[in-house]
């Protein structure tokens, strides 16, 4: 009986042993274990990213193939570096320098030595590669961009770096990642999943076969195709009209809150941007510090909305019942404040919401603005139920749209100007350049096409988006298929949308005048000071406009801003009105706003000491 008990103890033992150790070498070998033993090599094999298409299936990015130049610095063995470096097209020091990182990274593992290769290059290099150990050329792919257009939103791939590597072990050093833009906010759908083949080498060094005959062994995974929101044409003819300009446009689809098109300018050629070239035309886009090509004014400029911020003033007046579209004011050619006059170019007169607003009439508003405060007991109470009407229009937040990148602008409350002047220290006579969109009220152009599409659709807005499909299948994030409603009743906004249509028709926009479309706009220009040897200086204002249309049933909703543009209708105007008919029709009609948009240019304003600065926050205007 012991006898038979000591031998099954010794068979339950061995068992138990042999199950433990085949665990351990068929099912416990994580990837960083078999990348650390020195004797398994790693081969990857990437695959291609994922093509983008705009909203209408045109291709908007794809790939090209490139090879990389790989190293593992423990199997280098002595070789000509001279005749190598020439090969490469690199000097010696380039040479030594990158096999000094690729060693620091690991001795072990592959480190891109050059990148990029052209397929010339590759050909001339490829049967040669087998007189130099521990070197070997590496396939991938690089981005193909089917148009010259859309680099600030598309964004760039480039080289993961340190930071990187530290953040998502996913990645080896010499692999690309999405930088900025769609490349970057989708990077996980848009780069696939590489493959790795682990072989096994023997104690010479010598490659003897796949390591478990492959059972670790993976294959890559294509990314996947998207499509985005822009339509490509009108993106494309939005940067020819900004030729020679420096400002953000953006267009949203007010039913869907999706992106139509997002420039910025000045801009740069996504093509720029790949390749052996990459690094020297980023450093000379990133030092370019007077025009910024690589800021994207679209999203991040932050400058005051001037007059089409007053249709908001309005909206809140009628909602909270201090003034009915037949309140009058009367413009003195303009409104005191505190002794002071303010100018106004309306003409003068009485004026109700209806001219009030298609004349942009700053008395109007300004009187407006006063009512508002003056309906409560103290200034804190009434500065909170106005900050709240106005965020609920999406300004001063990021709105959460799917970009990388953002600024939220700036809705003052009572605590921002408590700060300035004390508690309960002052009135709404200290912020009255709010009520015609100067002063403290900033905001980006993404927010002034949102608060558009927001009074377009009649007191609601959808999240703005720029993803459409993924593998040809619809987007139903509820982020932006939920409305977010403003804080105005539906029926307050029929006589402001009225006055916004007479903007055309009858007021300051009536020389950009679309036939066949009716069009509700509003043109804004944004007084531009900044201070010069500490001297309080104005420069040439910027030129601001918002529109959507059909007004019935809105299809684009637009937001147009360029810095030193002069006054509202003068570029902004044209240029939405351009972008609204070319969206709408295919075709443009109004040659001579074209013709002058596409010829003209402010190179000379830019010229000019001080100015181009992006969207300047103007300072308090009294």
């Amino acid at each position: 009986m012991k006898k038979f008990l000591l031998s099954s103890i010794i068979i339950i033992i061995g068992i138990t042993f042999l199950g433990r150790l085949s665990y351990l070498q068929v099912f416990s070998s994580s990837t960083n274990q078999v990348l650390e033993d020195p004797a398994i090599k790693a081969v990857y094999d990437y695959p291609e990213r994922g093509y983008i298409y705009d909203r209408n299936g045109k291709l908007l990015v794809a790939n090209d193939p490139a090879y990389d130049v790989m190293v593992i610095p423990r199997e280098v063995k002595a070789l000509d570096t001279i005749e190598f470096c020439d090969l490469l097209g690199i000097d010696k020091e380039k040479f030594l320098k990158e096999l000094k990182k690729a060693r620091n990274y690991s001795p072990r593992l592959p480190s891109v030595l050059v990148p990029q290769l052209s397929k010339e290059d590759y050909a001339k290099l490829q049967e040669k590669m087998r007189h130099y150990q521990g070197f070997y050329i590496q396939k991938r792919s690089l981005r193909y961009y089917d148009t010259s257009s859309g680099a600030n939103i598309l964004g760039y791939i480039s080289e993961v770096n340190e930071r990187d590597l530290e953040q998502n072990p996913y990645y080896v050093q010499g692999e690309l990642t999405g930088r900025t833009g769609i490349e970057k906010q989708y990077e996980d759908i848009l780069r696939g999943r590489k493959g790795v083949q682990y072989i096994q080498k023997d104690r010479f060094n010598r490659d003897i076969g796949p390591y478990k005959n492959g059972l670790l062994d993976t294959l890559p995974e294509q990314g996947k195709e998207i499509n985005v929101t822009l339509d490509k044409d009108l993106q494309e003819y939005g940067e020819r009209l900004m030729s020679g300009k420096w400002g953000g446009i953006v267009a949203i689809e007010p039913a869907t809150g999706e992106i139509l098109s997002m420039i910025s300018g000045p801009t740069y050629d996504p093509k720029l941007l790949v390749g052996r070239d990459r690094s020297a035309n980023y450093s000379k886009l990133h030092y370019d510090t007077i025009s910024k090509p690589l800021f994207d004014r679209s999203i991040l400029a932050e400058g005051s909305p001037g007059s089409p911020f007053k249709t908001i003033n309005a909206l809140i007046a009628l909602q909270e019942g201090v003034i009915t579209p037949e309140t009058t004011f009367t413009c003195y050619h303009g409104f005191y404040v505190g002794g002071r006059k303010r100018g106004c170019h309306c003409g003068g007169g009485n004026r109700n919401l209806h001219s009030g607003i298609y004349k942009s009439c700053n008395a109007y508003f300004a009187g407006t603005f006063r009512k508002i405060y003056d309906k409560y007991e103290t200034t804190d109470e009434a500065m909170d139920v106005w900050e709240k009407h106005v965020k609920s229009f999406g300004l001063g937040d990021f709105l959460h749209y799917d970009l990388p990148e953002g600024k939220r602008g700036r809705i003052p409350g009572k605590e921002y100007y408590d700060k300035w002047y004390g508690d309960n220290r002052w009135s709404s006579s200290y912020i009255i350049s709010n009520s015609i969109g100067q002063g403290e009220v900033s905001v980006t152009p993404v927010q002034l096409a949102n608060m558009t599409a927001a009074i377009a659709n009649r007191g609601f807005y959808y999240t703005p988006h720029i993803l459409k499909k993924v593998e040809g299948k619809d987007i139903t994030n509820p982020e932006f298929v939920a409305p977010k409603y403003t804080t105005i009743d539906k029926k307050y906004f029929d006589p402001v949308v009225q006055g916004m249509a007479d903007v055309y028709k009858l007021g300051t926009a009536r020389g950009v005048q679309i036939p066949g479309i009716e069009v509700a706009g509003k043109t804004g220009t944004v007084e531009n000071f900044t201070k010069i040897n500490g001297v309080r200086t104005q420069l040439t204002d910027h030129s601001v406009f918002v529109a959507f249309a059909p007004v019935d049933n809105p299809k684009i909703a637009i937001a147009v801003y360029i810095e030193n543009g002069y006054f509202g209708s003068r570029y902004a105007g044209h240029i939405a009105s351009l972008m609204i008919e070319k969206y709408l029709k295919g075709e443009i009609s109004r040659k001579d706003l074209e013709k002058r948009m596409l010829e003209k240019t402010l190179e000379s304003e830019y010229a000019k000491p001080y100015s181009g600065e992006e969207f300047k926050i103007n300072e308090r205007v009294w």
